[in-house]
């Protein structure tokens, strides 16, 4: 390795002095937005001399990335502060080298190994199991296609490229149909519910997601939940040929928000969604009812959303509601690939059965 090779760790109140400087955000590849970073400095749970991430620099360009995010977790009986691990790079040309292993130690000390890993790459799966972690859930991701998306036919099946134009034709007659399809399932079964959009909660929505959230893996406030789902996070970029920048976190693109809705029927709370939209993904971060015997109408009131929104597939690690959502709306098909979340030895749960939620360190 290089001899000019320094690992730089980051606070919180570094962090903050370097968006003031733009530090990280002036070469072709930054490490996360810079909304986001300024987004992350406005959640007032992580404390200045928590650790945000770890750098590992070449002269002046970045090689290694470890993304941590300080969080309030319910283990056992015990609300403690832990850290995320949300994002772990290293540039090609110092894969095969002992670089990846110590900026991940770096980082795993100085979060005194209060460490969870929602979900991680299979390349890596051989490291972890060598590691002092336990899995804790193994969950399935979905993605559901209500068309044929051409670029994954063509990713997948490179001959299929001389037949690219029939492939875009037959891709949006088919999305066409199936959104038409859709749109008046939904229209006809929603037709009692009602829709209040939110920039923050109000204490009304609050009072119907907290007894629901009481025991997630992470805490939950109000002012929590208003920060995660902060439209402030994303950067337009509405000419996107202008800007030369790449982040290795999302959130840049010239079609990236964040919706929040709540769900009334007769002046009663039933639901609650939020969800990203981003390129032609949907993405859901919040999915919540009240009562089973609501479930239905909840997801009629996503997929309405869904066929407004001009996207082509839903995202989401919630197997009941892709079940719901296959079962009783026309699909093309659903990719599904296991995805298993890790704990440090060091973090005690207590007895109880731990269950990740979409919700739960999802700050997509």
């Amino acid at each position: 390795m290089s001899k000019d090779l320094r690992i730089v760790p980051v606070t919180k109140a570094e962090l903050r002095k370097a968006v003031e400087k733009n530090t990280y955000w002036e070469t072709s590849m930054v490490p996360i937005p810079k909304s986001k970073a300024i987004w992350l400095l406005s959640n007032t749970r992580i404390e200045e001399e928590d650790y945000c991430g770890v750098f590992g620099f070449e002269g002046d360009k970045m090689v290694a990335f470890i993304y941590m995010f300080p969080d309030l977790f319910n283990f056992g009986k015990q609300i403690e502060k832990g850290y995320w691990e949300l994002l772990w790079w290293v540039d090609h040309a110092y894969k095969d080298t002992v670089l990846g292993t110590y900026i991940f130690n770096e980082a795993l000390n100085l979060a005194n190994k209060k460490v969870i890993v929602k979900s991680y790459a299979e390349s890596v799966n051989d490291f972890y199991e060598k590691q002092a972690f336990k899995l804790i859930q193994s969950r399935l991701r979905h993605t559901i296609f209500f068309s044929l998306d051409t670029n994954i036919l063509l990713g997948r099946f490179s001959f299929l490229k001389y037949f690219k134009l029939i492939l875009k034709g037959a891709d949006k007659l088919v999305g066409a149909l199936v959104n038409k399809l859709n749109k008046l399932k939904a229209k006809k079964r929603t037709a009692t519910l009602e829709y209040h959009y939110l920039n923050k909660l109000d204490q009304a929505t609050w009072e119907f997601i907290k007894p629901l959230c009481q025991n997630d893996l992470v805490h939950k406030t109000k002012e929590y939940i208003d920060w995660q789902l902060d439209n402030s996070q994303y950067t337009q970029i509405p000419v996107v040929n202008k800007f030369k920048q790449h982040s290795l976190q999302v959130g840049i693109g010239h079609n990236i928000r964040i919706h929040k809705v709540k769900i009334v029927q007769d002046e009663t709370i039933i639901g609650f969604i939020s969800y990203v939209i981003n390129h032609k993904e949907f993405n859901i971060k919040y999915f919540l009812v009240s009562d089973q015997s609501n479930y239905d109408k909840c997801v009629d009131a996503l997929i309405a959303h869904f066929t407004q929104s001009g996207m082509n597939f839903i995202f989401t690690d919630d197997t009941e509601l892709s079940n719901n959502i296959n079962k009783r709306f026309t699909t093309i098909f659903t990719y599904k690939i296991a995805k298993k979340a890790l704990a440090h030895d060091s973090i005690e749960f207590g007895n109880e059965a731990l269950k990740i939620y979409n919700r739960d360190g999802h700050f997509y």
